[in-house]
């Protein structure tokens, strides 16, 4: 398996490294919407091979698995309720129901943020069968790539491609402080949604206040 994986990865690099930027967009569009690929081997290879554009790959990264994500989010929005039952049990499908009726955003945004082996497929497919939309879910993916993508690329500048190893041992061996530091985050995020909309509104209701006084 192990060979098979880096025949298929230097195969990959073959086709698409003369692509540049595009060629990793490209490889995030198919890991996303059809076929797995070692996306972040293949990404931490492109970044140390031109380390001063890291923060392109990154961008083309996430903008890449936003767009192939679209295919399996819009699979499920067709009609994928008894697919997904059929891969989950149904107290795993009604918790996940309810994790997107409470926060659909933050319900994929995680997830996204998360290296493998997080079955990330499975909560794009879901968000797409309990109908969230169409822009929010691309915001949602392309922010939680944009974060995983980054701290890869913070890795492989400074140790190589060796990082994509330093990134799966990192999130195995202190999945605690992993998953405090996105808690830390989200409710960070959360603050910051919530502060803005009530920013929003205060700021339509003096208007129609002041419209009433003249």
């Amino acid at each position: 398996m192990g060979l098979l994986l880096k025949k298929w990865t230097l195969v990959l690099l073959a086709v698409l490294k003369p692509l540049g930027f595009w060629g990793a967009g490209a490889i995030a569009i198919l890991d996303s919407s059809t076929i797995p690929v070692p996306m972040d081997l293949l990404l931490a290879t492109y970044m140390w091979n031109d380390r001063a554009h890291a923060w392109v790959y990154v961008l083309m990264g996430a903008a890449g698995s936003a767009i192939g994500g679209l295919l399996p989010f819009l699979l499920g929005r067709a009609g994928g309720e008894l697919f997904l039952l059929k891969r989950i049990n149904r107290a795993r499908y009604e918790a996940l129901r309810n994790r997107f009726e409470r926060q659909e955003f933050l319900a994929l945004l995680v997830p996204s943020m998360l290296p493998p082996p997080t079955p990330w497929k499975l909560f794009v497919f879901a968000a797409g069968v309990f109908e969230m939309r169409v822009l929010p879910f691309m915001l949602a993916v392309f922010l939680g790539r944009l974060l995983r993508f980054s701290v890869l690329a913070i890795l492989t500048v400074k140790y190589g491609p060796t990082a994509v190893g330093e990134l799966g041992h990192l999130a195995h061996d202190h999945a605690h402080v992993l998953l405090s530091v996105l808690g830390l985050l989200l409710v960070g995020i959360a603050v910051y949604m919530l502060r803005q909309s009530n920013l929003r509104k205060g700021v339509a209701r003096a208007e129609r206040d002041g419209e009433f006084e003249n």
